[in-house]
């Protein structure tokens, strides 16, 4: 029998004092997994104190403080873990509103901007630097099982991405690189795949319901068909992994499908045409000219 030797916790003191600025779900799941894994998480800022009370409970620790807060100059790290749209302004008015910013790191976790978003504090002399669960988050509780074993992307100055890549050790995730300048397109990647699949997966449960089975019985049995999809799509790559009619030339079936639609979902047809186009690219296949027609 092989024992697994446990992780040994970071011994109290020997780690620079966090600060987790704009606690959203992310924020509240990373800095209480950053905690149980010994990385003092000290300081928790928020525009509204209650919001800060509210993540320090569920995090376990951390003193509460508006965002303004003197206190804050008083933290090594800064985690930035607010909306991509208010991280610009945040940094600015950190920058403005503390000093001493030489020898400290600042990271980001916005998926869609760089490090460079954190210019007025590295102007300050801190180190910057993101990283990027490629995960989704719904809620906090949901992140700190989605957050533990998960990639994340990294980028930024040396000193940021040093402590960016321990931290993604502990949590016994991947770190991978990701060039700034293509932070965006790695950011429509994730958002190719999971919120349209979710409107997917809700216009799937439309149809299904029309056919008389219950909403709770059609996620379910959706669930499960796309778990096992996207575990062939790991295990054999696009082409191997994908079935139906595009895959097989069965353009039969494609026209019975138009029509249904037409009949039953006509606003399903603009998701369903491209959807089917793309997948005819990959199977390399050219469908009968009428149908080519009807696809636009």
């Amino acid at each position: 029998m092989t024992l697994r030797r446990k992780k040994r916790r970071r011994k109290p003191g020997t780690e620079p004092a966090i600060a987790i600025v704009g606690p959203g779900r992310v924020g509240q799941a990373l800095g209480k997994l950053l905690r149980g894994t010994g990385f003092p998480v000290r300081i928790i800022a928020a525009r509204r104190i209650a919001a800060a009370r509210r993540a320090a409970k569920f995090i376990g620790g951390g003193r509460a403080v508006p965002i303004d807060s003197a206190e804050l100059a008083h933290a090594q790290i800064f985690l930035l873990t607010t909306s991509d749209a208010a991280l610009a302004p945040v940094a600015a008015r950190l920058a403005g509103a503390l000093g001493g910013w030489k020898g400290k790191v600042a990271l980001h976790t916005c998926g869609s901007l760089p490090a460079s978003v954190l210019a007025p504090l590295r102007q300050e002399g801190a180190a910057v630097g993101s990283l990027h669960p490629f995960q989704t988050i719904p809620s906090p509780t949901e992140g700190l099982r989605n957050l533990r074993h998960c990639f994340w992307a990294i980028e930024g100055d040396p000193a940021a991405r040093g402590l960016a890549t321990r931290w993604v050790k502990a949590l016994d995730g991947t770190a991978i690189t990701v060039p700034p300048e293509k932070k965006i397109l790695y950011h429509a990647a994730a958002f190719l795949v999971c919120p349209t699949e979710i409107t997917l997966l809700e216009r799937s449960t439309f149809l299904l319901r029309q056919c008389g089975i219950p909403a709770k019985i059609a996620r379910s049995m959706l669930a499960r068909f796309v778990a096992e999809t996207v575990s062939n799509f790991d295990k054999l790559g696009p082409r191997g992994a994908l079935t139906g009619p595009a895959a097989r030339g069965d353009w039969a079936i494609i026209r019975g499908h138009l029509r249904a639609l037409r009949r039953a979902a006509p606003d399903v047809l603009p998701l369903y045409k491209p959807l089917l186009r793309a997948m005819l690219r990959l199977t390399r296949r050219r469908p009968p000219r009428d149908l080519e027609r009807l696809l636009g």
